[in-house]
């Protein structure tokens, strides 16, 4: 018995590093190949595209939300705000900034349900700007309302504290040329980690550690993991601060659901939608990027976190039996229950278990120094990666900057990632204690418009 609880340790300590390195090695071997919608050089016709913005007391974040739409670099779009029943001045800020007056617009045919609708208004200042009114219903009851009425064959969904780079919309343009491509996910980046310089926003360090921390995550979590899995056809969460989607799938699907995880819900039906069709796509596109803010309070993390671990275990829970099914058939499957269930959560409990049963079977603590000295190397390995990549979007750093993002990463591995382990961990059994209750993380009422790099 004490020889098992020897070699177990190890060999989830194995499985733990294989998948990291796959997606590491997997990410690199993208930027050997130029993307298709950036090759051409043909000047294409602007599509139509219509952008959804649910909005909940956003008061604070309302006015940059508005300002971001100025930057676009694109004219052939309709940007939806939909007030979900906002209780502070959101609306009223809406109605001063936009000069809004009444409108007059009939839903298109589809069936998806969503709270009745207050009313219906379009800017004086910028008739492509749109205000859906309606009660509170939440943010996957808005986006179907969003879905109902917007008229244009491409919708992009983003959150209320999400602003698109200038280029975005010209790159989504680009890729969607590709008739099989259904829906697509972009790049997310720390808004907080931002400075307006002569009109554009550029990488900075000059924030809160916690901020560091996400800024250092989001370039890992894209530019490696959802790169790595949208490469093997396995991406499962196409994020709810940035996706772009075909409106016809999104109501072949029946839309969104009200969930705590509306994002990965509707990436895992439209993925099972494109695995019954033939030749249709579900990409990442990197240098489709958007800036969103995060949380700068330990707590505020802390309830985001939770939030996520519970809307994951819940998808995994709906859609589990499927998974099971076609775990060796379908990469989708695969990633979803062996990466990032198995390895991503039920090891981390293991993990735990494992060094708990290392020092009180084996009596050699050695091992778990090892064991710390392997991981502390491998996820510095893995964030240099991420930087590099991140460099090759041109998402670069100064390098006075890229000495402190160094540091960031040192202190990420030994403080944050222990504080992500926990959200783990408390998340995935908070979910079968409590999986409805959320709060909304509090915006933190910066300015970022008018913030200049100093």
């Amino acid at each position: 018995m004490e020889n098992i609880f020897e070699i177990w340790p190890h060999l989830i300590f194995i499985i733990c590093l294989i998948f990291p390195i796959f997606h590491m090695i997997h990410s690199l071997f993208i930027l050997r190949k130029n993307p298709y919608y950036l090759k051409t050089e043909l000047k294409l016709s602007e599509k139509p595209l219509s952008i959804l913005v649910p909005c909940y007391n956003e008061e604070s974040i309302i006015e940059t939300t508005i300002l971001g739409i100025e930057g676009l670099n694109y004219k052939n779009y309709e940007y939806i705000l939909i007030n979900d029943g906002s209780t502070d001045h959101s609306f009223e800020i809406m109605e001063e900034m936009l000069d809004l007056e009444i409108q007059k617009m009939r839903p298109n045919n589809c069936d998806l349900e969503f709270a009745p609708i207050k009313g219906i208004y379009r800017s004086k200042k910028n008739p492509r700007i749109v205000v859906i009114d309606k009660f509170n219903g939440g943010k996957a009851d808005s986006l179907n309302a969003g879905i109902t009425y917007a008229s244009n064959d491409l919708v992009i969904t983003l959150d209320a504290d999400s602003i698109l780079d200038e280029k975005a919309l010209c790159v989504i343009n680009r890729a969607f040329e590709d008739t099989n491509l259904i829906a697509a996910g972009g790049t997310v980046h720390v808004l907080q980690g931002r400075k307006l310089k002569n009109g554009s926003l550029k990488p900075t360090l000059k924030v809160k550690p916690i901020v560091k921390f996400q800024i250092a995550e989001y370039l890992r979590g894209f530019y490696i993991y959802k790169a790595s899995l949208a490469k093997a056809d396995a991406l499962s969460i196409i994020s709810g601060a940035f996706g772009i989607f075909k409106r016809d799938v999104l109501i072949k699907v029946g839309g969104y659901r009200k969930t705590i995880g509306e994002d990965i819900d509707i990436t895992l039906k439209v993925q099972h939608y494109k695995n019954k069709k033939n030749d249709l796509k579900v990409a990442y596109i990197p240098e489709a990027i958007c800036y969103t803010e995060v949380p700068e309070t330990w707590k505020g993390l802390y309830d985001q976190r939770i939030r996520w671990q519970k809307a994951f275990i819940d998808c995994t829970v709906l859609y589990l039996r499927e998974f099971l099914l076609s775990v060796f058939k379908s990469p989708l499957s695969f990633f979803f229950m062996v990466d990032a269930l198995f390895v991503g959560i039920f090891c981390s409990f293991l993990t735990v278990l494992g060094f708990l049963s290392i020092l009180l079977f084996s009596g050699n603590p050695s091992v778990i120094f090892l064991f710390a000295i392997i991981t502390g190397l491998s996820n510095l390995l893995y964030n240099f990666v991420a930087i590099v990549i991140s460099y090759y979007y041109q998402n670069s750093f100064s390098y006075k900057e890229f000495l402190n993002l160094l540091v960031v990463i040192i202190f990420d591995i030994f403080i944050f990632r222990f504080f992500t382990l926990f959200c783990t961990l408390n998340g995935t059994v908070q979910y079968f204690i409590n999986k409805e209750g959320w709060n909304k993380v509090a915006r933190t009422g910066r300015q970022y418009h008018i913030e200049q790099e100093g």
